[in-house]
C-alpha cells in the first residue's frame, strides 16, 4: 500500500512539473508566465518530496527534505516578485513585458 502511495505522488509530482514547463511555454506574457513557473512547479517539487519521505520516513530524510521544502517556497516566491517587479517597470505601452529591453535602458552597458 505504501508503495502505491510513494507511486501516486512520484507521479502527481511529474505531472506538475510537466504542466509548469507546458505553461512556461504556452502563457503570452512575463507576468502570465510567473504563475507556472511558482505554483504547480513548488506543488510538483513538494509532492516528490513527500514520495521521498514515505519512501524513507526517518526523522534523518523528514528534516532534509522539509529544509528543501521551505527554501523552494521562499526562493520561488522572492523569484516571482523580482521578475515581476522587473517586467513592470520595465515595460513600455506597448511592451507585455516579455521583450528584452535595448542597451541602455536597464541593462548594464559595462
Amino acid at each position: 500500500m505504501l508503495d502505491v502511495a510513494v507511486s501516486a505522488c512520484l507521479l502527481l509530482g511529474a505531472g506538475f512539473a510537466f504542466t509548469a514547463g507546458v505553461g512556461m511555454v504556452r502563457f503570452p506574457g512575463t507576468l502570465a508566465r510567473m504563475h507556472p513557473a511558482t505554483k504547480p512547479q513548488v506543488l510538483g517539487l513538494h509532492l516528490i518530496l513527500l514520495a521521498m519521505w514515505l519512501r524513507e520516513p526517518t526523522w534523518a530524510t523528514a528534516g532534509a527534505l522539509l529544509l528543501v521544502g521551505v527554501f523552494q517556497v521562499v526562493t520561488a516566491a522572492v523569484a516571482a516578485y523580482m521578475v515581476g517587479r522587473a517586467a513592470y517597470r520595465g515595460r513600455s505601452p506597448d511592451d507585455d513585458g516579455t521583450a528584452v529591453p535595448p542597451l541602455g535602458r536597464g541593462r548594464d552597458t559595462s
